[in-house]
């Protein structure tokens, strides 16, 4: 069987919202049976002079309370039976987070998607952004808790939501979820969403295709997948949505119970367009469960796929045939 990740690095700010992604860190490295690398970035405001007497004092008292945060992560880890390693930096999160994964060679980045400076800057801002944008490996944001008197759910892993597009890093998205599913031994969704006609650069009402044949396609292409799935042993099941992708793939995950949504970071309408536009904010800031954005996704030399390949990736699924 493939391993799913050897090293997983925890990026967190030591912030008690963080401490639900400080859980599912723990909970995919004991079962991965990965190492697990600990970092806290401590983030000084721009044009801060760091040797200036107060700012010392200011930076010494965050050391302090990141170092307590990480002691206690450390400590959690190898009480669970992992191999833990922290260190804390300074400088700006994002390409520190970044650097630190290519550094240590890991193969999962878990964050939270809240922090100090609130939830619109975190998803939307330059550190979320910016370590889903340059990461080298799989990102997986994990929502922080539930308000106070409202009891979190178990990090668990039973519910596997993946949209498929067909483009080739929803495809590479797909096999990292059935890899994931195997290690798991969850059951796993596929969704494909079918945007409503949109209006053309010269403002006439274009539709793409006939939207029966285009739904029966997608249909038996998915049906296609879903039967691969079986056939590895896994409980899979397929359905077509339409409306705008975001919401659609938000209200899937909640209809099917998702314990975890697995997406590619490139689509059709590319990167930027789904990092920081209406994708991302209705998936990463609605959703009702971790989000797992797959890029570079490691499966080794050894490694069968399951999955069609994507496009430059092998021959076993040939080039991607769009429906």
């Amino acid at each position: 069987m493939t391993r799913l990740a050897a090293r997983v690095l925890l990026a967190t700010d030591g912030s008690q919202l963080a401490a639900r992604a400080h859980e599912a860190a723990l909970f995919w490295a004991k079962a991965c049976h990965a190492e697990l690398d600990i970092l806290s970035v401590l983030e000084a405001p721009p044009g801060m002079d760091p040797d200036y007497q107060v700012n010392q004092v200011y930076l010494d008292q965050l050391q302090k309370e990141a170092g307590k945060v990480v002691d206690r992560v450390e400590a959690d880890a190898r009480r669970g039976g992992v191999t833990a390693r922290a260190r804390i930096l300074r400088g700006i999160p994002a390409p520190q987070i970044n650097d630190t994964a290519r550094e240590l060679k890991s193969d999962l980045i878990v964050m939270g998607t809240r922090g100090r400076t609130g939830l619109a800057h975190v998803l939307l801002g330059s550190t979320a952004e910016g370590v889903v944008r340059g990461a080298p490996c799989p990102v997986l944001t994990v929502r922080s808790a539930p308000d106070k008197g409202t009891p979190a759910p178990d990090i668990r892993v039973t519910r596997l939501l993946v949209p498929v597009d067909f483009s080739d890093c929803s495809l590479e998205a797909m096999e990292y979820a059935v890899q994931a599913a195997k290690v798991f031994g969850a059951a796993v969704a596929i969704l494909h969403v079918i945007e409503p006609a949109s209006y053309g650069l010269d403002f006439t009402l274009s539709h793409k295709g006939d939207v029966q044949r285009t739904t029966e396609a997608v249909d038996r292409r998915l049906g296609e997948f879903t039967a691969l799935l079986k056939g590895q042993g896994l409980s899979g099941q397929h359905q077509v949505r339409s409306g705008a992708p975001g919401d659609a793939i938000v209200d899937a995950a909640r209809a099917v119970e998702a314990d975890l949504i697995v997406m590619g970071t490139h689509g059709r309408r590319g990167f930027s367009h789904l990092v920081s536009g209406s994708v991302a904010e209705a998936v990463l800031r609605q959703a009702p469960c971790p989000v797992l954005t797959v890029k570079s996704p490691k499966f080794g030399p050894g490694h069968a796929r399951v999955m069609p390949a994507a496009a430059g990736h092998g021959s076993e699924g040939g080039k991607e045939k769009r429906p």
